[in-house]
């Protein structure tokens, strides 16, 4: 069975590079300390723990939300609110990681996190320019590949409006050959 993934029009390709347009979206995220790795597993953790039934639905009880990918995580901005797929986002107050909600949910019809470190935020349409890649990600690479975004979007005249982040497709134990992984930041 497929995992649902946000939805987008791909406005351009170029080799590894992307130009989205990503439709409106609601966002689990909460934000934790510690170095990427360590905020990744922490942030996994709690949201998954929402995803998986510690939550309350509208009409009474919990609820197993369905898993969706990426899982994202990046660095706040101190100016500008991280908004994106499942991911992790870093900022002077440690990391940002999220999930997105599956499509089916709106507002009114997702169940509420019973632990408050979760919050739930709708997130409006969005463009993103995105390098996709391959591999473990730690820290040195994730900033290996924000230059070479940054560099494809200051080639294409674009504005970068936040901070970079990284979108994480697949479950620990894949090959790494296989991982599929994304840093992507929104433009204007």
């Amino acid at each position: 069975m497929a995992i649902e993934e946000p939805k987008f029009i791909l406005i351009e390709k170029e080799n590894s590079f992307e130009l989205r347009a990503y439709q409106p979206k609601i966002i689990a995220e909460v934000h934790v300390d510690g170095d990427m790795s360590e905020s990744t597993r922490k942030g996994f953790r709690l949201i998954a723990d929402f995803i998986f039934g510690n939550n309350t639905s509208p009409s009474g009880g919990n609820i197993k939300i369905n898993m969706t990918a990426p899982v994202s995580v990046g660095e706040e901005s101190k100016k500008i609110s991280m908004t994106a797929p499942v991911g992790i986002q870093k900022d002077i107050k440690g990391w940002k990681v999220y999930f997105v909600m599956p499509s089916q949910y709106t507002l009114d019809t997702l169940p509420a996190p019973n632990n408050a470190q979760v919050s739930i935020k709708q997130v409006p349409a969005k463009r993103f320019a995105v390098i996709r890649f391959t591999g473990f990600v730690d820290e040195d690479k994730m900033g290996q590949k924000v230059k070479e975004l940054n560099d494809w979007v200051v080639k294409k005249n674009l504005k970068p409006l936040n901070s970079p982040e990284l979108a994480r497709y697949n479950p620990p134990w894949t090959l790494p050959f296989l991982r599929r992984n994304e840093i992507m930041v929104e433009v204007d």
